[in-house]
């Protein structure tokens, strides 16, 4: 195993391990997941010039896309929550509430 697939392993084990056990505030969650995603986008950024494949693939832009698109709306339920609940601790919140 190489060093770099070994950097993408640890950056990924790391950021879930990060959202699986610090979970206090909403913002960490959501650092979390986006660091998640990115190490995700490199390797997929990688993965054909790894492999010398000559055409380049359109994954790593979707993923880029989608990841926008999470930070958007984690942002925003961030945003919610914070005017509703007062603050972004994840205790407060109630989700079996509607």
């Amino acid at each position: 195993m190489s060093y770099l697939h070994l950097s993408f392993y640890a950056a990924f084990t790391l950021s879930s391990l990060g959202l699986a056990f610090h979970r206090t505030h909403l913002i960490s969650a959501l650092l979390c997941l986006e660091s998640m995603i990115l190490s995700i986008y490199v390797a997929l950024t990688m993965w054909p010039i790894q492999m010398q494949a000559s055409s380049s693939t359109i994954l790593p832009i979707l993923i880029l896309t989608f990841s926008a698109c999470e930070a958007g709306t984690g942002l925003a339920l961030l945003v919610a929550s914070t005017r509703t609940h007062g603050s972004d601790h994840l205790h407060n919140f109630n989700l079996l509430q509607c």
